[in-house]
């Protein structure tokens, strides 16, 4: 991730998720990996990829369901 010294770097992971969702590369559905493993993906801690989750659901772009993981859902129009 970049080293941004102004921008939050869970920003930066949701910023980037984000534009995977809207290029189609994670479609509706698509599961996100655990925090532990989205935090090795994108060379972050796992606290890191939880706040980014946090955003991505604020921003309407996931959804996690209790006991079963976090899901793409269709993205709000821009």
């Amino acid at each position: 991730m970049d080293q941004d010294p102004i921008g939050y770097v869970y920003v930066q992971v949701a910023d980037r998720v984000e534009q995977e969702i809207r290029e189609g590369r994670l479609p509706p559905g698509a599961r996100l990996p655990n925090e532990r493993a989205m935090g090795a993906q994108y060379g972050v801690a796992p606290g890191t990829a939880r706040r980014a989750v946090q955003e991505l659901r604020a921003r309407g772009l996931v959804v996690t369901l209790p006991n079963k993981g976090t899901y793409v859902v269709t993205p709000p129009r821009t």
